[in-house]
């Protein structure tokens, strides 16, 4: 990687601002149900307080406030548990601008300060030159370890690093040299794995990937666009209609360069999605009035035998409605059977498959689960993201 890190930085004595994303999902008592953002961001914290720095200032969004204050998307359940985590006292203030900030900052007992939430200022999200200057003026050194608000050019990911020496933390450090590394030059066999709801999601992820991969497997509600492409009867699954030629140009061109695209053969179908015991297994066409929610033990064979001589695997989407339990068979076989895979560098992009191998407890023998959906979906895309290009060069 050829941006600065935080590695590269002096911090000694230096008021160091971090962007890190703390965006958790809070219940309807404000209780955090799953803090791995905050562990997430735990080494690149501990690192700067290892520094000996004069302060460390946290800055994060959380939920979708929208230039308003909203008091349950207040940043203290998060200064609560990060303070738990971290072993010691957390300063939470309640803006994230102003004298009052900067006051606070300067004459806080405290090591660790985290600012309110940024997105309780509309110029955040619009980037404005104005509140980055002042989120800047509150540190001498900035680091970004927010991955999953690197393609957002916002104020605290792009607009602050203008102002302030930029670097890298761990987190995004990591992210950029293992999914930079995909899209630069995987070890073959390549294979990438595709599922979710849509194939308007995956189209430019498909069309940078053609010329990488060796194959392409493709299960989850977007199969059923490919399915009828192929002239496939599907029944009432899902379909995008408007993306079927899309579909059939993917496949011709996959054909062109050599790459097996591989498409769910068998399928868990039901009639009403709520009566989960009544699901049955087909293959080849689905007949009318059925859908169809999972990709069958067939496909899972073909996939594993596939899977099996890979060398670098790519999943995006779980393959099924993995959700309910009935359809989460595919999903389950395919996230068990890749984690136990040796000599292969696995990569788990997109905020649905992160979940799924976490239910499926499968995340230890995975080699990366990325932390940002969006973010990791653009950067396998192709694409330069503005967080991660605002940083500093080595």
């Amino acid at each position: 990687m050829n941006k600065l890190t935080v590695k590269d930085l002096d911090l000694k004595g230096k008021k160091v601002i971090v962007r890190v994303d703390f965006n958790v999902p809070l219940d309807e008592n404000l209780n955090i149900t799953d803090d791995r953002r905050i562990a997430a961001a735990l080494p690149t914290i501990q690192y700067i307080l290892e520094q000996d720095p004069a302060k460390i200032i946290l800055m994060s969004h959380l939920g979708r406030p929208k230039g308003e204050v909203v008091e349950k998307m207040r940043l203290t359940p998060v200064a609560a548990k990060l303070e738990e985590l971290l072993g010691q006292k957390v300063l939470k203030l309640d803006d994230c601008i102003g004298a009052s900030v900067k006051e606070a900052v300067d004459s806080s007992e405290e090591k660790v300060i985290l600012l309110e939430n940024l997105r309780f200022h509309k110029e955040e999200t619009k980037n404005d030159p104005e509140f980055a200057k002042e989120l800047a003026s509150l540190a001498d050194v900035y680091v970004n370890d927010a991955f999953g608000t690197a393609h957002r050019a916002h104020a605290s990911t792009e607009g602050t690093a203008k102002y302030l020496p930029a670097a890298a933390g761990f987190l995004l450090e990591k992210e950029i040299n293992y999914l930079g590394q995909v899209v630069e030059n995987p070890e073959k066999p390549f294979v990438l794995i595709l599922g979710g709801a849509k194939v308007s999601d995956k189209i430019m992820l498909i069309e940078n990937m053609l010329s990488k991969v060796d194959a392409i497997l493709i299960g989850g509600g977007m199969a059923y666009t490919f399915l009828k492409a192929q002239g496939t009867q599907i029944g009432i699954s899902l379909l995008e209609e408007d993306k079927i030629d899309t579909a059939k140009s993917i496949l011709a061109k996959a054909q062109e360069a050599g790459v097996n695209i591989e498409i769910s053969r068998d399928y868990v179908v039901v009639t009403d999605f709520a009566k989960q015991e009544e699901a049955r297994i087909v293959s080849g066409d689905i007949d009318d009035g059925w859908e169809g929610v999972d990709i069958g033990p067939d496909t899972r064979k073909k996939f594993k035998d596939i899977l099996s001589t890979a060398k670098t695997i790519v999943w995006n989407g779980p393959v099924g409605v993995f959700e309910y339990d009935a359809y989460a068979e595919g999903t389950k076989d395919l996230a068990q059977y890749i984690s136990g895979l040796d000599q292969v560098t696995s990569i788990v992009g997109g905020g649905d498959t992160a979940a799924a191998v976490g239910k499926f407890n499968c995340e230890e023998g995975m080699t990366h689960i990325s932390t940002g959906g969006g973010a990791s979906l653009e950067l396998l895309e192709g694409k330069e993201l503005p967080g991660i290009a605002a940083l500093g060069d080595k």
